[in-house]
This record gives structure tokens, sequence and C-alpha cells, in this order.
């Protein structure tokens, strides 16, 4: 009777649970809901030949630059300008001190009034020689023609002869007295016109119009001949010299156009052509000089850093927009499209950057569907479709 009442109990507990257990839903009976698909815009990807570029890197330069210099020594007495003025050609940039080139131009001076009293004298000499060489001339005429008739003798005639020869010697003395006195007085005008330039140096003034973009000395030092005293540009024109390696000088070419970037004034390239080509390499680094013409923008200036890409060549290169690249920490990857229209994250590496583009090295082939610009909801294994 016992053993009867635990099974009914036990059969009871039993009904109990299938009951409670008889509204729940068997798993898989439910199908998955499934997410919209997302709409992106998608490309496929094509290996074409693309060039190759090189980016040199060189600086920007004016056009027309001059190192202002000392031509004669003297005392620095004051600068008229300062960094960043503006200047037109004749303008006073220095004044050195001038006394001792005009002190030279006075000795100079008076060398030249004693040349020219010394002249005189030697003019008045070549004078009275000429006219006691005329009377000793008349009068060897005459007794010349007195000996041929016998009214003197042999030994008078001797003497006026040797007293024609004695006028004739001193007015060829005279003459060359003269002559000297012409060559003194020539140099010494020449100093005269040598220091007077001196004097002028004293003043440094401006080559040409431009802008002063450096002070090279200080007032009260003593400048020598070519000492460096300032620096002076002309504005509006400027130019970038670039280092290219010998490699690569042949793919460049006077009057190629090059677009020239230039960070420190702005993300926009500047219109450029190859103007000069240096033709001599530096032995140290066999790089060559290339220099590019650039205008058209205010903003630039000496000694700015630029960029210039060149192209070098060509090759068959995969190359994807840089918006379809995503980057998750140290991994870049790109959400390719398989058949069913279903996003997967695929790692890729790569290479350059080509403007609004960068090339794949590996990852990825020829014919692959991606996202060109993944939505930030967009994961792996979302659902896409076409942009329309």
């Amino acid at each position: 009777m016992r053993t009867f009442n635990l099974m009914a109990v036990t059969l009871l507990t039993a009904a109990l649970a299938l009951s409670s257990c008889s509204e729940k839903i068997e798993p898989g009976n439910t199908a998955p809901q499934k997410s919209p698909a997302i709409m992106v815009p998608i490309a496929a990807v094509a290996q074409a030949v693309q060039p190759v570029m090189y980016d040199a890197v060189g600086t920007v330069k004016a056009q027309l630059s001059a190192t202002v210099s000392s031509k004669l020594m003297g005392v620095i007495l004051a600068y008229k300008v300062k960094e960043g003025d503006l200047v037109k050609s004749g303008d006073l940039l220095v004044q050195l001190d001038e006394r001792q080139v005009s002190a030279q131009l006075n000795q100079a001076q008076g060398a030249l009034a004693e040349a020219r009293k010394a002249e005189t004298g030697a003019v008045s000499a070549q004078t009275a020689a000429d006219a006691g060489a005329q009377r000793a001339l008349l009068s060897f005429r005459r007794n010349r023609t007195m000996l041929e008739g016998g009214a003197i003798t042999q030994e008078t005639f001797e003497t006026v002869e040797a007293q024609h020869k004695q006028a004739q010697a001193s007015l060829d003395q005279a003459r060359a007295m003269v002559e000297a006195a012409q060559f003194r007085i020539n140099q010494a005008q020449a100093a005269v016109d040598a220091a007077a330039v001196a004097r002028k140096d004293a003043r440094v003034l401006a080559p040409f119009d431009g802008k002063v973009t450096a002070k090279l000395a200080d007032a009260g030092a003593l400048a020598a001949p070519g000492t460096p005293l300032l620096t002076l540009e002309r504005e509006g024109g400027y130019r970038v010299d670039l280092v290219v390696p010998e490699a690569y000088i042949q793919s460049v070419r006077t009057g190629q156009a090059v677009d020239v970037r230039i960070p420190s004034v702005g993300e926009l390239p500047i219109a450029g052509t190859v103007d000069v080509i240096v033709p001599s390499a530096d032995q140290g680094s066999r790089t060559f000089v290339v220099q590019v013409g650039v205008s058209g923008t205010e903003s630039l200036r000496s000694g700015m850093f630029a960029r210039v890409p060149l192209t070098i060549g060509e090759q068959k290169t995969l190359r994807i927009p840089e918006s379809a690249v995503v980057r998750r920490g140290q991994l870049t990857g790109v959400f390719i499209v398989d058949e069913k229209n279903t996003a997967r994250f695929r790692l890729i590496r790569i290479g350059r950057a080509y403007g609004d583009q960068v090339e794949v090295i590996s990852g990825i082939k020829d014919g692959t569907r991606l996202v060109t610009a993944p939505s930030p909801e967009l994961t792996n294994g979302s659902a896409v479709e076409p942009e329309k």
C-alpha cells in the first residue's frame, strides 16, 4: 500500500512538469529576424598602368637675391634699413666711415695739381727749346752756305753745327719732359678717380628693388673688402631648388610642368615649371639640383620646405580610394562584398598614397568588389546594397 502511494506521487509530479512545459516554444521553430541591408557605395577594383612617382624635396628661394658686401676697409657707422624693409634701387643701405678714403682723395687731388704744374713748366721749357732749336737751325743753314762760298772756316762751321745739334737735343729732352709730365697727370687723375669711387663706396646702395632679408654685421664693426653686410631679395619671383638622385634625373626635363606642394602655405598644389637642371652632380651625395620656377603666390618665403612629385616611370598597380581604407589600431583593411552582398572585413597591406588613392600591395585581387566609403554602422557580416 505504501509503495502504491509513492508511485502515485511520482506520476503526479511528472504530469505537472509536462503540463508546465507544454507552453514553451521548442528551439528551431522560429526563423531569425534579418537586419535590413545597408546602402553603401560599391565598386570593383582593377589593376591599371599607373605612373610611378618620386617625391623630391627642396627649398624655396628667390629668383634674384644678392649678398651686399663692403668694397673698402672702414668702420660700419650705421645701418639705414632693417630686416623686412622694402627698398628701391639706389637707396642707402649702410653708411661706412669715409674719412680714410676722403683723405686719400685729397692726397690724389694734390698730386694731380702738382703734376699739372710740372706739365706747365715742361711745356714752357719745350717752347724755349723749340725756339732755340729754330735759331740754331737757321744759323746752321747760313754758315753752311758761307762755308761753301769760303766765307768761313771749317772750324767755325763745326762750332755752329755743334750748337745746332745741342739745341735739337735740348728740344727732344723738353718734349720728353712734357710727355713724362702728362703721364704723371694721367696717373694722378686715375688715383683721383679711384679715390672718388672709394668715397662713393662708403655709401652702400641697393642694387635693385627688393626686400632686406638678413643683416650680417653690426654697426661699429670693421668691414673689409668682401665683408657681407646684408642680403637682399627681389620680391614676386620664387623658385624651388630640388635635390634629385642621379637614378631619377633622366626622367626630368626642362619645361616639364609639376605640382609644388608647400605644407606651410596650404594643401593645394602650386603650379611650377622645371626651368634649370644643373648639369653636374654633387660628388658626395650623387644628386642633382633642379630649379623649378613658381609664381602667383605672395605667401612664399625663402627657406620654406617644398615637396614636388616627379614621374619617374610606369608600372601596373592596384589602387583603391583612400576613403575605402578602414584603420583599426595597427590593422588596416577594407570591406569587400561577396556574391551574396555581404560585407566582409579583409586585412590588406597598403603602399604609397597617390592623391586620393592608395596602392594595395596585398590582401585583395583584381576584380574584388569593395565598399568605397564604409559607414559607421557597417560591420563584418552586414548585408549591403549598392547605392543607386
